[in-house]
């Protein structure tokens, strides 16, 4: 058949298109086409959850995005990935589980958006997930396709750095998604008996099964096709320069193609803002000023130390020591091989006076060259890294050219604002302290970075500003309210819908991947006509 038709097309095939195409095909009554312009899955370092080092930074399943040079960065590009295969991001990145405080979509709600309150959503994360820890019940899923565990191996650094934090006045979590997140402790992680569940795994197997899916890898997309104001379809490429294909949407398109490529597929197609469109000769189909504006990405921050006295991932992932982990690992034991590159967590405020916690941390007992992961120091380190949870600082996405396989421009703006320069000078001296609190005094050797000498407002923001990288977190470009609607409609078109992490109007509380599951859970229902699910 030269030009298919499906009842629904799915552009993206990462953590929100395979939860949306796998309950779209458990209702029994539809066909659906799920395009992905990355490969298959079946690298098996995507399955291996410290394979993260290798297919993370391995352009053959990940987008290779560098933002644009700002003041924030010190005029540097920031190199960022997103996951191109299928699964996504969840296929390459941390695997670390976080929802957010319940304040966070309070807030969307707050803005115009009926239904999107916490009491609205918990009941989408709880049916996602399969939580495989002691949890309440009334929050936690535990019939879900996707499993969630306990970080299961231990370090005396992570037991330190928990530590310090209690003695900072931050209690130790046992379950930091029940909705209270303020604590420190062991992240949870979508691993299962040792291997990465993404998305793709336990979302996309399942929807093969019924039949009613067809997808379709290595299928870059070009445009939305349009009659009139409706979506009808996409044209597709597999390879530059390649034979052109098109498949039909008998009911609705839907983009989940993510943060950055989700409005520059909209601005391809004829809707976006006026000048972006008319200066790339592309025919107005519909104006819309807010495509790829509210560009929002968490700005990582590292604190790096070299220690002594104890054995740390730079090295235990080497040489002979790496051969015995892997035989743990093997064995279905305790392992560095199922750790994340963020293995213990704390949540806190970067001033008392604050009334919700807005800083992120990210401790590892180990450290990457130039503060970036991917290739680990020759010296024994620790890290501890941050984030501004709710940044606001907000940046937009555009066009790069009119053809379709060129990367867009990503200018996030970090630290544009002065309350995200003055979070990032008290989010160092915060780490600072707690890096060199009684617990971890022991170990420390010496400061790498930031460097002892940088004491003043000025010198820290300065290494801030030298040494921040992405959180791999962007969302916002597509906002609810703006793009789309309360039900994720695109505002004055048909049949088009968006269900990714670009819709969020603001940003949750932590790692972006759960809450992007969370929404493409929410959209079946709305797409189906069923009923909100209650608590």
């Amino acid at each position: 058949m030269e030009n298919p038709s499906f009842d629904y097309v799915i552009v993206g095939a990462g953590a929100a298109g395979c939860v949306l195409a796998h309950r779209l095909c458990e209702d029994g009554r539809y066909s659906v086409c799920l395009l992905e312009a990355g490969p298959s899955d079946l690298h098996p370092f995507i399955h291996i959850p410290a394979g993260f080092i290798y297919v993370g930074h391995n352009p053959n399943y990940t987008w290779d995005f560098s933002t644009e040079p700002s003041e924030g960065s010190a005029g540097r590009r920031v190199t960022t990935r997103m996951g191109r295969t299928l699964g996504g991001s969840s296929s390459i990145n941390g695997f670390n589980y976080t929802r957010g405080q319940p304040e966070d979509f309070d807030q969307w709600a707050a803005l115009g958006n009926p239904g999107w309150r916490y009491q609205d959503i918990l009941p989408y994360f709880k049916r996602s997930e399969r939580f495989l820890g002691q949890g309440d019940p009334s929050v936690r899923g535990r019939d879900g396709l996707l499993p969630i565990s306990d970080c299961d191996w231990r370090h005396p650094l992570c037991d330190a750095f928990i530590e310090s934090a209690g003695q900072y006045g931050l209690p130790t979590h046992v379950d930091y998604n029940r909705g209270d997140q303020t604590g420190a402790g062991y992240y949870q992680r979508w691993i299962h008996k040792g291997r990465r569940f993404s998305a793709a795994t336990a979302f996309l197997n399942p929807a093969k099964a019924t039949g009613r899916l067809t997808i379709k890898t290595s299928a870059h997309v070009n445009q939305i096709l349009f009659e009139g104001k409706r979506a009808v379809g996409v044209s597709y490429q597999h390879e530059h320069g390649g034979a052109v294909h098109t498949v039909h949407a008998k009911r609705e398109v839907i983009l989940s193609a993510g943060a950055a490529n989700t409005p520059k597929i909209l601005q391809l197609s004829g809707v976006g803002p006026v000048e972006q469109l008319q200066k790339f000769g592309i025919p107005v189909v519909h104006a819309s000023e807010h495509v790829g504006q509210n560009f929002q990405d968490h700005y990582m921050i590292r604190t790096i130390v070299r220690v002594k006295g104890v054995t740390t991932i730079n090295h235990t992932a080497r040489g002979i020591r790496l051969i015995g982990e892997i035989a743990k690992w093997l064995m279905g034991k305790p392992s560095v091989i199922t750790i994340s590159p963020s293995v213990a967590f704390a949540f806190t405020k970067s001033r008392p006076e604050l009334a919700l916690n807005d800083l992120q941390f990210h401790f590892s007992p180990g450290s990457y060259a130039s503060g970036v992961a991917g290739q680990l120091d020759n010296f024994p380190g620790m890290t501890l890294g941050f984030y501004q949870l709710r940044p606001t600082s907000a940046g937009q996405v555009s066009l790069r050219s009119r053809d379709p396989f060129d990367l867009p421009l990503v200018q996030p703006n970090y630290l544009q604002s002065s309350e995200d320069q003055q979070v990032a000078i008290d989010g160092l001296r915060l780490s600072r302290h707690l890096m060199h609190s009684a617990p971890l005094m022991p170990y420390i050797e010496r400061d790498e970075f930031p460097p002892a000498s940088a004491a003043s407002d000025s010198e820290l923001l300065d290494c801030a500003r030298q040494r921040g990288t992405t959180g791999w977190h962007f969302m916002g470009t597509c906002s609810m309210g703006k793009v789309v609607d309360a039900e994720l409609r695109v505002k004055g078109m048909d049949a088009l819908r968006i269900v990714d992490a670009s819709i969020m109007p603001t940003m949750p509380s932590g790692n972006t991947g759960a809450p992007t599951m969370m929404v493409a859970e929410k959209a079946a229902d709305l797409i189906l006509g069923k009923a909100p699910l209650a608590l």
